[in-house]
């Protein structure tokens, strides 16, 4: 049974990173049938693009959730799987072979998310050539059975295009929006198993560059999580605790804090959302005006 493989990827500012990405996806042991590169404008996407697959752009929106979207819409019903990769994840060479032979297998699933080896996004972040390097020193992956999960990370997931019909990200989750892949994929649940497999393996790098100011990140990290608690996609332990979690460290480090984190402009965000929250305002595109 053949089965039609689409990536899409939702970028701003990283042109050299998307070409990487797509040199990357050259070695695949499983090509992708098609690569959406979604983008505000043509700035945003590499030129003299020359690949074994075929490579789109479509254009206009800014933003996380909305670039998806329209990733999803040029998408529509050609493919079987949809694949999320952020510009700055490696995926293991089998990481695509791994994932159509998971979704053949399993026809009850209706996310997968692969294993993060390094998570450059909760560090200062690795270069490309730490990345690969990362992959070569994991080996090769044994088989795994999958976990169940509450959702999946965003940086790479994959979906079955039957299971997501007319469901979209919430555009109100605006600029880099956050948890944005927590409240798409934990609405799946109802249409299937949202499943981790240690075998579909990869390298977020966290790159630093695109993302928005300490902040508007800071005001994100406390509406978010409370605007998808009264909405229903995060139940109010998780979210609450991803929320105190995220204010507590903003608010320990402040006086040391890290070189490449912002935490007193996150911890100044984190306060300004909550005296919103207090007033009863929950508007995670208020960030549009900070």
């Amino acid at each position: 049974m053949s089965i039609k493989v689409v990536v899409i990827v939702a970028t701003f500012g990283r042109t050299e990173h998307v070409a990487r990405l797509l040199a990357q996806l050259e070695r695949q042991t499983r090509l992708p049938d098609a690569v959406i590169i979604s983008a505000p404008d043509a700035n945003h996407v590499p030129t003299n693009i020359a690949c074994r697959f075929p490579v789109s752009s479509v254009l206009g929106k800014t933003g996380l959730a909305a670039q998806r979207n329209i990733g999803l819409d040029a998408a529509g019903d050609r493919f079987d799987i949809i694949t999320f990769f952020d510009d700055d994840f490696i995926p293991a060479d089998d990481y695509l072979d791994g994932v159509s032979r998971a979704f053949l297998q399993q026809p009850d699933w209706a996310v997968v998310t692969g294993s993060v080896l390094k998570d450059g996004a909760t560090t200062a972040g690795f270069t490309w050539e730490e990345g690969i390097q990362a992959l070569r020193e994991a080996g090769t992956a044994t088989e795994a059975r999958g976990v169940d999960q509450l959702s999946a990370y965003g940086c790479n997931m994959s979906i079955r295009a039957a299971f997501i019909g007319g469901l979209r990200f919430d555009e109100r989750l605006v600029l880099y929006g956050w948890q944005e892949d927590v409240d798409f994929t934990s609405r799946l649940r109802a249409r299937g198993r949202v499943v981790a497999l240690q075998s579909i393996r990869g390298v977020h790098l966290g790159v630093k560059s695109g993302r928005v100011s300490g902040v508007r990140f800071g005001y994100s990290q406390v509406a978010n999580p409370i605007y998808l608690i009264r909405k229903g996609s995060v139940p109010l332990p998780v979210g609450l605790k991803l929320m105190s979690k995220n204010l507590l460290a903003n608010l320990a480090r402040s006086l040391w804090p890290e070189s490449y984190i912002d935490r007193r402009g996150r911890l100044r965000g984190n306060l300004l959302a909550l005296s919103h929250v207090a007033r009863g305002r929950v508007e995670p595109e208020y960030i549009l005006e900070i």
